[in-house]
């Protein structure tokens, strides 16, 4: 288990050491993850990758086959009851009561969850423009995720769980959402595992990155220090010439005639100079978006594990 937490200090948002879960055509291995209070966790995997698996077992839906989980100090699935008082969770899965209203909706939060802010939750209503009376199967696709994150939201959670809450959103709606998300994370008391395939978004609120790929993390960093480490490197070889090897570099394309492109993931101000001596012309150093930095690192992951 990772470092233990000292006397009268708040235990960790979530701890997963070594979890893993089989199924017929998919397994999560040894997954080992750390959110601390405070912390936004941006979650990034592809379609399949294994991240909803990973919050069905943070959330005690699925029995991990092997392997720790504690959420909010509480060990799961043991005392799911008590760590769920504290999470608010949203999935795309999720769905309203479609006859009933969202107010009857928040009135029933209200009545299950003694945090409820109903101050905040009225702010909201008015933030997303969603109306109280009209029944949830009448809402759109927008308005059902605005509505599902709202009623998490003014629980005032510790811990808010997010697993693809962005799919299906028109680009108003993902603004209005992700400018929410952005106002709580300024609360240093509340931790937020924010999962989703859309790179763009993560990027916007997160403070740490964790990359899952085929029931694996490959990656899980601090995000400013991450993303300095990568950079795309443009040059040009003299006839017959060779790029030396250099740690880091995960990837060399030929661009054309004498041009290379090298991915480096472990980038230092001594790599251009490095080689230029080494007779190559570095015609551009670019920084690169975490999608990018995502593509790359999944892909040389997967070439890792088929050699």
């Amino acid at each position: 288990m990772n470092e233990g937490t000292h006397a009268g200090e708040n235990p960790p948002a979530i701890e997963l050491d070594g979890v893993e879960k089989s199924y017929p055509y998919f397994q999560l291995e040894d997954i080992r993850m750390r959110l601390v209070p405070g912390e936004v966790m941006g979650f990034i995997g592809p379609n399949g990758a294994g991240k909803s698996t990973t919050i069905r077992i943070l959330m005690g839906l699925v029995r991990q086959d092997r392997g720790e989980v504690r959420v909010l100090g509480h060990p799961i699935p043991a005392e799911q009851a008590a760590a769920k008082q504290e999470i608010g969770f949203v999935s795309e899965e999720m769905r309203l009561y479609g006859r009933m209203t969202l107010q009857w909706h928040m009135d029933w939060v209200a009545r299950c969850y003694p945090g409820w802010d109903a101050q905040y939750a009225k702010t909201l209503l008015r933030r997303f423009d969603l109306p109280p009376q009209q029944i949830a199967k009448r809402l759109s696709h927008g308005q059902h995720m605005k509505a599902m994150l709202l009623l998490a939201l003014a629980r005032r959670p510790r811990l808010l769980v997010l697993d693809e809450p962005m799919t299906g959103l028109d680009p108003v709606a993902r603004h209005e959402v992700l400018s929410e998300l952005m106002e709580v994370v300024t609360d240093e008391s509340r931790s937020v595992l924010f999962s989703s395939h859309h790179t763009q978004d993560v990027e916007q609120i997160s403070d740490r990155i964790t990359f899952i790929d085929r029931g694996r993390i490959i990656e899980s960093s601090d995000k400013e220090t991450y993303l300095e480490r990568w950079r795309r490197l443009h040059l040009e070889l003299p006839a017959g010439g060779q790029l030396p090897m250099r740690p880091g570099v995960i990837d060399v394309k030929a661009s054309g005639g004498r041009s290379s492109v090298v991915t480096t993931n472990a980038f230092t101000p001594e790599l251009g100079p490095a080689y230029e001596a080494a007779g190559a012309r570095v015609r551009e150093i670019q920084r690169m978006t975490l999608e990018e930095i995502f593509v790359a690192e999944v892909m040389a992951s997967r070439k890792e594990r088929a050699a």
